[in-house]
């Protein structure tokens, strides 16, 4: 499902990556461990295409069999709006919409019908337990809600792999671990892959396969 090799990121003069190979199968859910600094984030980041290696010319990047290093930006786009979901330490809903109408916007985005769209958005606010909560702005929700409407959004146009950075980060111990379980039920019921910067060792432990790094590079598969 992803293949990466040889991942180098430069700010300036400081090397953040270092070399980095990796290989997450499908239906995998791995775990990004290690301390701040390491190059967790930078390297989640450029896994997700929101941003590229500094060695664009010898590293690869595939992710369900598309070298996505080659796209242009406008194909970039295109693809990661269709292949890719995205879950944050904060949820980044948009506070003027209601919790049905964020979780559609991906899919508008991506030109589908709003009917359509709205139907599919309904079931999986159902599947996640929020079925009662759909037409609620995020300031109604708590944080847990507020986590499983963003999750919600990460799947609307049933990404191939979904890339989550601190998910739980900001979370109560009880809505951390109801949203960890949830990661498992998704991939059991749609085989999609996770892919999870945590410093939550909960987390981490529940994972299919933890990925430790440290000055950039990943010490431990």
């Amino acid at each position: 499902m992803i293949l990466a090799k040889n991942l180098h990121k430069f700010y300036g003069d400081l090397e953040v990556l270092k070399g980095v190979d990796l290989h997450i199968k499908q239906g995998e859910i791995v775990a990004i461990v290690g301390p701040s600094g390491a190059g967790k984030t930078t390297l989640l980041q450029i896994l997700g295409t929101l941003d590229k290696p500094s060695n664009t010319n010898d590293s690869t990047i595939n992710i369900n069999q598309q070298n996505v290093i080659n796209l242009k930006d406008k194909e970039l786009s295109k693809f990661r709006n269709e292949h890719i979901g995205f879950i944050f330490q904060f949820h980044q809903l948009l506070p003027e919409f209601t919790a049905l109408e964020n979780v559609c916007i991906p899919a508008f985005i991506a030109g589908k019908p709003k009917n359509e769209v709205e139907i599919e958005a309904r079931k999986i606010l159902d599947f996640l337990g929020l079925s009662d909560r759909t037409e609620h702005k995020p300031n109604e929700l708590s944080g847990g809600e507020q986590q499983r409407v963003a999750v919600a959004r990460a799947l609307i146009n049933n990404p191939k792999v979904i890339f989550a950075d601190e998910p739980s980060g900001n979370l109560d111990t009880a809505s951390a671990k109801n949203l960890h379980e949830l990661f498992f039920k998704l991939r059991n019921e749609f085989n999609q892959t996770f892919v999870i910067v945590t410093h939550n060792t909960e987390l981490a432990n529940m994972a299919d396969r933890k990925l430790e790094m440290k000055d950039g590079l990943i010490v431990h598969y």
